[in-house]
């Protein structure tokens, strides 16, 4: 029999067009190359170029910067030129986790790590990177953005590894977290030496593992006195002997350190004073006492402030004296201190607080005595002031 078909419309035709269209590009898209997510373990375009040595006289010497705060690219350069010129090869800058993954665990912003750390490394500067502030995603609703459980230590761990696997060469210490020992570091919650423990036993397998070379560096802890039970921390020798407890010394390559000098000048006897110069001595017998005398420590915070709203403030005069002579006092004594990094060169905005006697330049780079004087100290004569 004979089958007969009528002639398709005009219509019909179009839409037998139409769906043919659409299952080609149905099949070419499941079935042509897929590009993937960037990889977060790629290097950083940054080009590896030998700048220039810092003519110093002290290897040790170092600053905390806060470009976190800074956006402008010209500031940036403007500030890391100067930290060049004052004679310091060391900078310790914060790269908080909720700016480098604000939108969820596959996601990464290095844009403003990437132009700190090439800038740093173009001026010959070596960067100790600190991480730590969680995102949203990564922790419970109304919680602080510094509390992090164990359930998030391997996002944490990996967004860490990630780093440093960008950064290999440009960044060789990382600090995991800041002052666990006080609650307002560790979420507003009672502070826990061996959580802190479990959180660098889940970050150092896989940082090292990313990049072999990398120094996971122990979270500098505030220097207080606070007894057991204080809802505001915990006296800093004893959360660092309940960490060795923990188990924590195979997880850590060396020890970052905070030492305020408080109202005392750098060769002031500690005592049982933490704000003290001097402390640092204690923090590191406890160390050889525990048998990691082999770890070196990095001091990544300290100093003194000159604010006369500053309870614990140090006269203007002396706070220019006593910084000269801590980078003096650590460089003759200290030969255990990779850095020796004192808080803060500068702020992008004066808060009209204390906080702004912390300074080594005003926002609009002035530079204060206290640059000034250092920079007699740490440039060798023949060098003198670009």
């Amino acid at each position: 029999m004979t089958q007969r078909f009528r002639r398709l419309s005009g219509n019909e035709i179009f839409a037998l067009l139409l769906l043919c269209m659409t299952l080609l590009t149905a099949w070419i898209t499941d079935f042509r190359p897929r590009q993937g997510a960037p990889d977060p373990h790629a290097p950083a375009p940054i080009a590896h170029t030998a700048a220039a040595p810092i003519e110093t006289t002290d290897p040790q010497a170092g600053v905390h910067t806060r470009l976190t705060l800074e956006a402008d690219p010209a500031a940036i350069r403007q500030e890391l030129q100067m930290v060049r010129a004052m004679g310091a090869s060391w900078i310790v800058e914060y790269f908080p986790w909720l700016y480098l993954q604000p939108n969820g665990p596959d996601e990464y912003d290095w844009q403003h790590a990437d132009r700190v750390i090439g800038e740093a490394h173009r001026q010959g500067l070596t960067v100790i990177a600190r991480i730590d502030g969680v995102p949203a995603w990564a922790r419970p609703a109304e919680t602080s953005w510094k509390y992090l459980d164990e359930s998030g230590y391997p996002a944490y761990a990996r967004l860490v590894a990630a780093f440093a696997a960008r950064y290999r060469g440009l960044v060789t210490q990382i600090v995991v977290w800041n002052e666990p020992n006080l609650s307002l570091e560790w979420g507003l919650r009672p502070v826990n030496p061996a959580g802190y423990a479990a959180m660098l036993k889940a970050v150092y397998p896989v940082a090292k593992a990313a990049n072999p070379d990398v120094e996971i560096l122990a979270a500098g802890l505030a220097p207080t006195s606070e007894p057991d039970g204080s809802p505001l921390g915990l006296d800093d020798l004893t959360y660092l002997n309940r960490l060795y407890d923990a188990g924590a010394a195979p997880y850590f390559d060396a020890l970052a350190l905070h030492d305020y000098g408080g109202t005392h000048p750098p060769d002031a006897d500690p005592g049982s004073d933490p704000r003290t110069w001097r402390h640092a001595e204690q923090v590191r017998a406890l160390m050889v006492a525990r048998g990691d005398d082999a770890k070196p420590v990095y001091l990544t915070e300290g100093g003194w402030n000159d604010s006369p709203r500053f309870n614990g403030a140090v006269r203007p005069a002396d706070r220019v004296r006593y910084t000269v002579a801590a980078y003096r006092y650590a460089q003759e004594h200290w030969p255990w201190a990779r850095s020796v990094v004192l808080w803060q060169f500068r702020l992008p905005l004066a808060t009209h607080t204390a906080q702004d006697n912390w300074t080594f330049v005003t926002p609009d780079f002035l530079p204060k005595p206290v640059y000034l004087e250092v920079q007699k100290a740490l440039r060798p004569p023949s060098a003198g002031a670009p």
